[in-house]
């Protein structure tokens, strides 16, 4: 059975459009902390944090309002990286922590991102079982007037996240000497980014980190890599991080202004922990992940095994098979052995320990060859085209077609209204055929 209001990755969408409003939210808070209420059948405690889109200051006290009238006790943490609040639910022993985030996607959308007390995204299972509550007579489950729950600011959530980071590393590493680009997208990372950098010793130069509620991931961050591009051309950085809306996801810039994307950066630290005998099992990927990730790995002696998109399900195929290293191309990247979801900030520190002792980022990077990749996203009014007899029929016949030669692979996003064609091939011209043949089979 399919989720009702869950994606792949929480619940997204346009703000004040289907599920994304004050009345649902109250709604997704009160079923989210009666669901954690009846497991111990006393007061519990939910934390939240948000990017920095303007919807988050209408949606934030809907949520809260639905928390505490099902008898949890609140802390706000504000603008924070979806990582941090995972880091300080458990560090708090919260019952459930909630990002208010639309992650990668423009202002004008918006959702939640769910975890449990163990600091990992909420599974499959409870998902399905706070959309029952939701779907249920919610209000029955609104608390007597003297078992309401408190709600309380708290106001150095990044300093305390930055402190997690640091102790992962040893007391000595500095970035003295290193120019460090950062784009934080106008998002949930603009101020503990450019701190942590600055507290090691780097020479920080920062844009994206202006938020004005409209311009989070507007032509900069993650999606548009150009961005840092530039800056570290301008300022002769040694290295360009660039995060996304909430700070989960890294695209890397070289010195000489190569992007660097999440599969090349899983594969230097792949090589790296095995080289230092910490990689545990091998590398789960998803089925985005280039094919060229998948030969690299295999010829140097590393497991590789792929999930379905979406970090959550990497990190649960990561605790299946027992590894600590996984992600996708787009810079979701979890390490294992210090996070429990994807974070952008704790990818860069691990990037910059290996640079420390003086080596260049393009020593470190693109040391595999990338298959030609193709990735269309078409915009659809009813995702359920891709079951059609027509778009079937095309699927299959580019399947046929690139069979021996690369491969196809056409989904629903799991938080756009949008289709997704990916092919991937070394013999281009068939690999456009292909494209385009499933393409017409939608629009």
């Amino acid at each position: 059975m399919s989720k009702k209001y869950f994606g792949t990755d929480g619940i997204r969408g346009k703000v004040n459009k289907g599920n994304i409003n004050g009345e649902m939210f109250f709604k997704f808070g009160l079923a989210a902390g009666t669901y954690f209420k009846n497991l111990k059948k006393n007061k519990q405690t939910a934390i939240i944090a948000k990017d920095t889109r303007l919807s988050g200051y209408t949606l934030e006290p809907a949520l809260v309002s639905g928390l505490a009238s099902a008898g949890m006790n609140v802390y706000t943490l504000g603008p924070l990286p979806t990582n941090g609040l995972a880091m300080l639910t458990k560090k708090m022993k919260a019952n459930m922590g909630i990002m208010i985030t639309a992650s990668h996607n423009p202002y004008y959308d918006n959702g939640l991102k769910l975890f449990g007390p163990d600091g990992l995204k909420l599974s499959d299972k409870i998902e399905k079982k706070i959309e029952k509550l939701i779907d249920s007579k919610i209000i029955l489950n609104l608390s007597k007037p003297n078992a309401l729950g408190r709600v309380k600011r708290l106001e150095h959530a990044n300093d305390e996240y930055i402190k997690i980071l640091k102790r992962n590393f040893p007391n000595n590493f500095s970035l003295k000497g290193i120019k460090i680009a950062i784009d934080c997208a106008n998002g949930a990372g603009y101020k503990s980014g450019p701190k942590l950098l600055k507290l090691l010793g780097a020479k920080v130069y920062k844009i994206g980190t202006s938020p004005n509620g409209l311009n989070i991931n507007y032509n900069c961050g993650s999606t548009n890599p150009n961005k840092i591009k530039y800056l570290v051309k301008k300022h002769k950085a040694n290295i360009g991080i660039s995060l996304d809306g909430d700070a989960d996801r890294i695209i890397l810039c070289d010195e000489k202004g190569n992007i660097v994307d999440g599969d090349q950066i899983i594969a230097m630290l792949a090589t790296r922990w095995k080289k230092k005998k910490i990689l545990k099992g091998g590398v789960i990927g998803t089925l985005m992940s280039n094919y060229g990730l998948q030969k690299y790995l295999k010829d140097n002696g590393i497991k590789f095994i792929r999930a379905n998109v979406g970090d959550r399900y990497v990190k649960e195929k990561m605790q299946k098979y027992k590894f600590n290293l996984g992600g996708e191309q787009s810079g979701h990247i979890i390490l294992g052995k210090f996070a429990t979801t994807g974070d952008g900030l704790l990818v860069a520190l691990e990037v910059l320990f290996s640079m420390r002792k003086g080596k260049k980022a393009s020593e470190l990077f693109n040391i595999f060859k990338s298959t030609p990749q193709i990735l269309e996203n078409v915009i659809v009014k009813d995702k359920t085209i891709i079951n059609s007899p027509k778009c079937k029929k095309a699927i299959k016949k580019a399947s046929k077609l690139i069979k021996n030669h690369g491969r196809m692979l056409v989904r629903k996003s799991g938080t756009e209204s949008k289709i997704r064609i990916m092919g991937e091939s070394n013999n281009k011209l068939l690999l456009h055929k292909c494209i385009n043949l499933v393409r017409r089979s939608i629009k």
